[in-house]
C-alpha cells in the first residue's frame, strides 16, 4: 500500500501538476476572451469550467459516482445547494452535475489572480455581505442572470467543513431562493473530505472514492420567513441523509 501511495504521488508531482496548473491558466484565458468577445454567453461561461472539471477528476485518477441527474429538467432555473467538504468540491460539481450555472461566491475571491478575472466575465455572483445595499444587488444580478435553464450554484455553510461534517447553513441562499421563488436543489458531496481535506492546504491529494448525490427538487412552499427556514431545514436534513454515518451531522 505505502508503494502505491508513493508511485500515486510522483505522478501527482510529475504529471498531474503540469497538467493541472497549464488547464487552469488556459479554461481560464478561454473563459475571459470568450465571454469577452460573446458577452453573457451560456457556452463560453459554462463549458470550459466543465471540461475543466472533468480533466481534474480524470487525470487525479479518481472514482467517482453521481446519482440524481435525472430529477433535473435542463429547461428549469433551479438553487443549487451543496456541503462543503474539499477543494475538489468544485471540479466533482462541474465534471459531473450536468446543469449549466453560475457560482454565488465569496466577493474576496474576485481577487483571485486570472481565476477570479475569469469568474467575473463569466457573470458570478459575488456577495457584498457587509450592507443591506450588497445584498439587493445580489438578488438584482441574480434574477438578471437566472433565466431559460441557468442556475446558480452555493456552498449554503460559507466555508469548508474541518472535520466532513456540515455546520448550520446561512440563510442567504434560501433568501434568494424565496425572492426569486425558485425550487432549491440540495446535492450531497461525499468523499471530497478523504480526498483533500482543509486541514492539509495545498498538498498531494489522497486516491479515494467520491460521489455526488442530487436530491429531489424542493419547491417553494408561499413567501417569506417560513418558507426560508423550510427549504434550509429540508435542503440540511436531505443533504445530510446520503453522507456516511462518520460525516452525518447527527440530531
Amino acid at each position: 500500500m505505502k508503494i502505491v501511495r508513493f508511485f500515486y504521488c510522483v505522478y501527482q508531482l510529475l504529471v498531474a501538476a503540469p497538467i493541472l496548473i497549464f488547464s487552469t491558466v488556459l479554461v481560464s484565458l478561454t473563459t475571459i476572451i470568450g465571454c469577452s468577445l460573446c458577452p453573457h454567453s451560456r457556452i463560453w461561461s459554462y463549458y470550459p469550467q466543465k471540461i475543466w472539471g472533468m480533466i481534474y477528476c480524470r487525470v487525479l485518477l479518481l472514482p467517482i459516482k453521481v446519482e440524481g441527474r435525472e430529477k433535473l429538467d435542463p429547461k428549469a432555473s433551479y438553487v443549487f445547494v451543496a456541503n462543503h467538504q474539499g477543494a475538489m468540491d468544485i471540479f466533482l460539481i462541474y465534471a459531473l452535475l450536468g446543469h449549466n450555472f453560475k457560482w454565488m461566491m465569496k466577493k474576496s475571491l474576485r481577487n483571485i489572480p486570472l481565476v477570479g478575472e475569469a469568474c467575473h466575465k463569466a457573470d458570478f455572483i459575488f456577495v457584498d455581505r457587509s450592507s443591506t445595499k450588497g445584498l439587493k444587488e445580489t438578488i438584482d444580478s441574480a434574477r438578471n442572470i437566472l433565466q431559460d435553464g441557468t442556475s446558480l450554484m452555493i456552498f449554503p455553510e460559507g466555508s469548508r467543513s474541518y472535520d466532513g461534517k456540515m455546520i448550520p447553513f446561512k440563510k442567504g441562499a434560501f433568501l434568494l431562493a424565496d425572492e426569486l421563488q425558485l425550487p432549491v436543489v440540495p446535492v450531497t458531496i461525499d468523499g471530497s473530505f478523504d480526498v483533500l481535506p482543509r486541514t492539509k492546504g495545498v498538498s498531494i491529494v489522497n486516491y479515494h472514492p467520491m460521489r455526488l448525490v442530487v436530491h429531489d427538487p424542493i419547491a417553494p412552499c408561499g413567501k417569506g420567513s417560513d418558507n426560508i427556514r423550510t427549504l434550509s431545514d429540508l435542503s440540511f436534513e436531505a443533504i445530510n441523509s446520503a453522507l456516511p454515518p462518520r460525516h452525518r451531522k447527527q440530531a
